[in-house]
């Protein structure tokens, strides 16, 4: 059974095709597209990466790109890495709301509903008129209690369904994978070539994989930093904030 390089170059020379030529058709970088064609698996990014190139290049030269992609997996992938625990990444701090929990409105609420009852009580065993004129000011803080814990769920929902948006500008070369809600993919993972821009993508989240740090990252049209590294990197953007995904667990448009 031929390996899969072998098969990536016999395929490429039959067609009489230089490996420039292939460059230019899929944007992979020329590096990597040898890589691929001599298995040298560790001059490549990461497996994501690996799986992302082979199955292009091998739809570039007329092969079947999901076989050569299974081959990988079975003969060279390496074994799935520990899942680590998120919470060695910068996590963003729900801050309350203003104003009292909904625990708390609530507590406040049962009280005073059981002042009311206890002063209807009263009223009805003889009290004078006076009782239940006092009462009005317990019904009116019950209410507005009510009120207050109506509004904390209703702003908790519209938080929940919030829309963001995301925008990118390559400065550099770096290969990008977005993935939407539903596991759509918006950019199916390209390499972009430094001053290329992205269109604007609106949704309640997407996942996001950069190759390195080459490019200006825009959440809701704010720039964000993207830190140096010399491993791919992951994110979780929603409305509430931007989270750190661990090694292993980056999203992939193989």
């Amino acid at each position: 059974m031929p390996e899969i390089g072998e098969t990536l170059r016999e395929a490429r020379m039959r067609a009489r095709i230089d490996v420039s030529e292939i460059e230019a058709k899929t944007k992979i970088r020329a590096k990597y597209l040898r890589a691929l064609e001599n298995e040298e698996w560790d001059l490549l990014p990461g497996p994501t990466f690996v799986k992302s190139f082979l199955r292009t290049y091998a739809n570039a030269l007329g092969l079947d790109g999901k076989a050569l992609v299974e081959d990988y997996r079975r003969s060279a992938e390496p074994p799935s890495e520990p899942i680590e625990p998120i919470g060695t990444a910068t996590r963003r701090v729900r801050v309350p709301a203003d104003g009292p929990s909904r625990g708390y409105l609530a507590l406040v609420a049962i009280v005073l509903v059981m002042i009311v009852l206890l002063i209807v009580g009263l009223v009805s065993k003889g009290g004078t008129s006076s009782t239940s004129t006092k009462s009005t000011p317990a019904k009116t803080a019950a209410k507005h209690g009510a009120t207050r814990a109506s509004r904390g769920r209703g702003a908790a929902q519209a938080t929940g369904t919030a829309m963001v948006s995301v925008s990118m500008q390559a400065t550099g070369t770096v290969y990008v994978c977005l993935i939407g809600e539903g596991g759509r993919k918006l950019i199916a993972g390209k390499t972009l070539e430094a001053g290329a821009r992205t269109a604007t993508f609106t949704a309640r989240r997407f996942e996001l994989t950069l190759g390195n740090n080459a490019v200006r990252l825009l959440i809701d049209g704010t720039p964000r930093v993207v830190p140096a590294s010399a491993q791919p990197i992951g994110y979780v953007i929603t409305r509430a904030g931007r989270r750190t995904l661990a090694p292993g667990h980056l999203p992939t448009c193989a």
